[in-house]
């Protein structure tokens, strides 16, 4: 009999292949068969956890979205505000925090989701990064009073984690610690 656990953990595999290809290959390159086959699961077995290539995509970013909410959760526990986390760069040589490593890698693989032609305007994939993008401003929104700070905070950390993504190195340390400190009012 299968289990909600065997279930759980087929999606992921699934999802973590499809991770691999965008990453390796890029969406073009994305197709039902190539993921059930890198998934090791029969395209039957894909299409039992996501219906269609679309639906496959928006699973990827749902998931980023759970891998985002457990490592703020984490940050927050730690004693960290949602602004500290959110502004953040993501460190992917840093083995040893493989949340973080999870959430970078799933962070690439979404930005590969929006790399070809969408088919409608109102795809799956989009409405899910919205729900993501819509979470993580929303925390923002509801920790400062005022909506400006929080906007302006919310766009530093976008430029920040996508610096990171390109690949450029960070800049100095003493600045970045400054300007997180005037950022929220230290």
């Amino acid at each position: 009999m299968t289990t909600t656990r065997d279930r759980a953990g087929t999606r992921d595999r699934i999802l973590d292949a499809l991770e691999t290809l965008l990453l390796d290959k890029g969406l073009s390159q994305v197709t039902l068969e190539s993921v059930a086959a890198t998934a090791g699961v029969s395209k039957g077995g894909l299409l039992y956890h996501f219906k269609s290539k679309d639906a496959l995509l928006a699973g990827l970013v749902r998931r980023l979205g759970e891998r985002a909410d457990q490592q703020l959760r984490t940050a927050v526990e730690q004693g960290k505000s949602v602004a500290e986390w959110y502004l953040q760069s993501p460190h992917p040589d840093n083995e040893s925090d493989a949340l973080e490593l999870a959430l970078y890698r799933s962070m690439l693989a979404a930005m590969r989701t929006v790399d070809g032609p969408q088919d409608t305007d109102e795809d799956e994939v989009d409405r899910a990064l919205t729900d993501v993008m819509d979470s993580w401003k929303t925390a923002l929104d509801n920790e400062f009073q005022d909506p400006v700070q929080a906007e302006i905070v919310a766009l530093v950390g976008d430029g920040l984690y996508l610096r990171a993504l390109l690949g450029q190195p960070p800049g100095d340390p003493e600045l970045y610690r400054r300007v997180v400190a005037r950022l929220l009012g230290r």
